[in-house]
């Protein structure tokens, strides 16, 4: 779709939402060649009637230069002359280009054998008898089950709406990066030395994503909760995308979605899964459908992972400073911090959400290693990855680079760490770049 043609349904998102009915629009649509059957049981599965007209929305502004003049032919043919009104701006509707006629290849017609009423129980030797088509032997020894031709399954088609995210607004979305560097002495959690590091890196690399960067520093629980609060009650419906990095001190608890919590400089600590239910599609209705990103750079317990022998050629040698540092803390069972009575819009028994990614510095239960000179190794490397493979790769296949690259190091010669996610994504996500 051009440019201007986007520009003008993302002007007039709220109305379309507000005022379209997808309902009358889905068999033209289908008709005219503009969506899939795929696409449109995709767009009806979506939810309510709003839930609908967005996703349809959305999904338009990904297809061919001729979708925004069949779209507003299908209002036109539908009635929503309103919403037609709107979106031509005065202008008369655009010239559409008729596609040619798909050429249609027809086989050759063979005139039958004429067989005569007195031969009927014989057979005519100028028919000759049908035999299966020998495969041709592309091995010394074909196997039996090779000797014939076997039809060959029809691959699968890909779904046209799960090939990527839209992420072309700009700016992209917001990113919230909280850094929790030093904790109050009765909380008896220690100074994160180089999480200062880790803040400014992510922060120059958001910002060269095209996001809008807000940064929180030294936050207790409550403000944790407030600042994410606030962050679900902005319009994100211009927007693309968002994103949460917390760094802080982490510790395991009970939970039945995402694992992990984090900490504030209080020694209060908010579980990762009420982190994500802020912006699920719940809570925040302007991100319904779009990717919401959580970096957590905090230990997930406080067990050491001291690895296990492999072969050489299995390992590329690197080893952490000798004065790495972990943010562990020992698994608390309290459920005191689990209580939400004070922020009734983030409630765990919230259906599981779609479109987030959280993505841990460590695997559950472990710790998460810091150098307090050069900062951890979880934010150097998804730095660094982003930094040389963002203009190519896709987030997921990124991570996996992460985890390889994090895998590699030795904190003191002898502890290891392994980065993961939990990715409940519906499409490939590529992030903006400068090119």
């Amino acid at each position: 779709m051009e440019d201007r043609h986007k520009k003008i349904l993302q002007r007039n998102r709220a109305n379309l939402v507000k005022e379209l009915d997808p309902s009358n629009l889905y068999d033209l649509l289908f008709e005219k060649g503009v969506f899939t059957q795929d696409m449109i049981d995709e767009i009806k599965g979506s939810g309510t009637r709003r839930d609908q007209a967005r996703q349809l929305v959305r999904d338009l502004e990904t297809r061919g230069s001729q979708a925004f003049p069949l779209f507003l032919q299908s209002l036109q043919e539908t009635g929503q002359n309103s919403l037609l009104v709107v979106l031509q701006d005065g202008a008369p509707l655009p010239p559409i280009t008729p596609s040619a006629p798909p050429q249609v290849v027809r086989p050759a017609v063979q005139p039958l054998p004429i067989v005569s009423p007195m031969d009927v129980d014989k057979q005519r030797i100028d028919v000759l008898p049908l035999h299966p088509i020998q495969k041709p032997s592309t091995t010394p020894t074909p196997s039996p089950e090779g000797e014939f031709l076997k039809p060959k399954p029809q691959l699968r088609q890909r779904r046209d709406s799960i090939q990527s995210y839209k992420m072309d607004a700009i700016p992209c979305g917001h990113c919230l990066i909280i850094n929790n560097m030093e904790f109050e002495p009765l909380s008896e959690l220690s100074n994160r030395t180089g999480s200062d590091i880790d803040r400014d890196k992510l922060e120059r690399r958001f910002k060269a994503l095209n996001f809008i960067v807000e940064v929180k520093t030294n936050l207790k629980q409550r403000q944790i909760k407030h600042a994410l609060s606030a962050l679900s009650k902005k319009d994100h419906s211009q927007y693309d995308c968002c994103v949460v990095i917390i760094l802080s001190h982490g510790t395991e608890v009970s939970h039945n979605r995402f694992p992990g919590a984090v900490y504030g400089v209080d020694g209060q600590y908010v579980p990762v899964q009420y982190i994500t239910n802020y912006l699920n599609g719940q809570n925040c209705p302007s991100l319904q459908g779009k990717p919401k990103l959580f970096f957590i750079q905090a230990c997930g317990g406080g067990e050491k992972d001291m690895g296990f022998d492999v072969s050489p050629d299995e390992i590329e040698p690197s080893s952490g400073g000798p004065d790495d540092q972990t943010d562990a803390i020992p698994m608390s069972s309290s459920s005191d911090s689990l209580s939400m009575s004070d922020e009734p819009d983030a409630r765990a028994t919230l259906p599981t959400p779609s479109d987030i990614l959280v993505s841990y510095s460590t695997f559950p239960g472990y710790v998460s290693w810091r150098d307090p000179n050069s900062g951890s190794w979880y934010v150097e490397t998804l730095d660094q990855i982003f930094a040389e493979n963002a203009a190519t790769d896709d987030l997921v296949t990124m991570l996996m680079m992460v985890n390889h690259e994090v895998s590699q190091n030795s904190a003191r010669g002898l502890y290891k760490q392994m980065p993961g996610s939990f990715n409940f994504l519906r499409k490939l996500l590529y992030f903006q770049t400068q090119e």
